[in-house]
């Protein structure tokens, strides 16, 4: 029981949110004296024993170099929560407002109108869109909310969201993690949703409510797809955006092109980096208190709470369930792969980094200084020129037509066949050198040299 009182105090929940959630999900009733003591005994404390003041202001600096610039203070307030500092509210909206003033007045000016949205709970109707905002960048967004709770069931970065069967395998995810599937499934049309569909329809072809096979699942318009819509407009305020003016600010100084090697790299190094910051978000969204607006029936709550606990809110839980059979008949979907890019510019990639002592980026501006050393060793803005190597490996790719240029690092005994040049298609030959090379793919059709002396540039 302790670990579960700590647990939810550090998520944020406040001691009657504590109480419930332990009842409802663990069977522990308690009263809250008894709540106190055990947290008193645990050193939980939310006004008692503040942090030190220059330990949060530390903390807000680090969070306003990064997204936090786009988040607001209670959203701040919450993430310091969560990282265990005893700090209020008050507190953390002074320091944001002395150390970003002009953050304060630009998200002060932007507010949003909301519609009218009624649900009976929690899994009657969930709703599924992609984000292509980052997709010029080649970083693609799936995600999914319940319409009741608005909690966040999945976002997902990947380097598509328009494969059919990668859409299919985040909901085979979902329905598994949850124990069901909901009552009524919400998407637009596009063709990466056909999956999800038939399967959603499959699940439900026997329940007998009325919603029950092919009216369980519902088309429309994205712009009409209202709970996701919203969270979009959410996601981009606290996070995407902050993506969105560094990938801009890496085009404006011409390191992008669009092209797929540049969409390779961008995934390389900044894909896991992308999908971390979501699974962040997605915690701290899912744990946050949404404030009551009785004009519109919305009595609030977070999110977790209202999910899994909706008897505290007077809400009904319709999930439905299904045989484990039913969900192996449908196990014929791509889930996202291991690698983060195209395997080819992965590999090379890390080689790159072993070979010259790069560190794996720890945030989005050393991710942003990797991708532009890597973009310079794979790729030449003007003919190749020769490369010096103590080995003989391929160094250089040359955006059209794609050139490698090697030379020997002794002379051949065979002055006659010094110079070798080899059209080379997929896979290739395998070129004659005093010592072994090592067979090597080639994306596109490329030219081999091998040397032992200087030759002219290749054209």
């Amino acid at each position: 029981m302790m670990e579960w009182i700590q647990c939810y105090f550090r998520i944020g929940f406040n001691n009657k949110e504590i109480l419930g959630v332990l009842a409802q999900n663990h069977n522990i009733v308690i009263s809250i004296r008894t709540l106190k003591r055990r947290c008193r005994k645990l050193g939980l404390f939310r006004r008692r024993s503040q942090t030190d003041i220059n330990q949060v202001i530390a903390f807000v600096q680090e969070e306003l170099r990064g997204n936090g610039q786009m988040q607001g203070y209670r959203w701040l307030h919450l993430r310091a929560v969560q990282r265990g500092l005893v700090v209020s509210q008050e507190t953390v909206r002074q320091i944001i407002k002395a150390l970003d003033p002009h953050g304060v007045e630009m998200r002060r000016a932007h507010r949003l109108r909301r519609r009218l949205y009624t649900t009976r709970g929690p899994n009657a109707l969930w709703h599924m869109d992609s984000y292509d905002k980052l997709k010029p960048f080649g970083i693609c967004i799936n995600g999914c909310i319940d319409g009741y709770s608005r909690y966040v069931l999945w976002m997902e970065a990947y380097t598509t969201n328009n494969d059919p069967k990668v859409i299919a395998s985040y909901y085979l995810q979902c329905v598994e993690r949850v124990g069901g599937c909901p009552e009524r499934l919400r998407a637009d049309r596009g063709t990466e949703n056909g999956h999800v569909e038939g399967m959603h329809n499959f699940l439900r072809r026997e329940h007998g409510d009325a919603f029950a096979g092919e009216k369980s699942f519902l088309y429309g318009r994205s712009t009409a797809n209202q709970r996701i819509e919203s969270w979009w407009g959410i996601l981009r305020k606290q996070s995407v955006q902050f993506w969105m003016n560094l990938f801009k600010s890496v085009q404006d100084a011409g390191h992008f092109s669009g092209d797929s090697l540049d969409k390779s790299l961008m995934q390389f190094c900044f894909l896991e980096l992308v999908q971390k910051e979501l699974d962040e978000v997605v915690r701290t969204w899912n744990s946050h208190r949404i404030r009551p607006v009785p004009s519109r029936g919305d009595s609030g709550g977070r999110p977790v709470l209202l999910y899994t606990a909706p008897q505290i809110f007077g809400g009904e839980d319709r999930l439905k369930l299904f045989d484990q059979e039913e969900i192996d008949l449908c196990k014929e979907c791509r889930p996202k792969g291991q690698l983060p890019c195209d395997e080819d510019v992965f590999d090379l990639s890390v080689l790159l980094m072993q070979e010259n002592g790069w560190d794996i980026p720890k945030d989005a501006f050393d991710a942003a200084e990797l991708y532009t050393l890597l973009r310079e060793e794979l790729r030449c803005p003007s003919p190749p020129s020769r490369l010096l190597c103590p080995s003989p490996l391929p160094r250089l790719l040359c955006p059209s037509p794609l050139q490698r240029l090697l030379l020997c690092p002794s002379p051949p005994p065979d002055s006659s066949a010094s110079t070798v040049a080899l059209l080379c298609p997929s896979p290739p030959s395998q070129l004659l050198c005093p010592s072994p090379l090592p067979p090597l793919l080639c994306p596109s059709p490329l030219f081999w040299l091998l040397c032992p002396s200087p030759l002219p540039p290749l054209l």
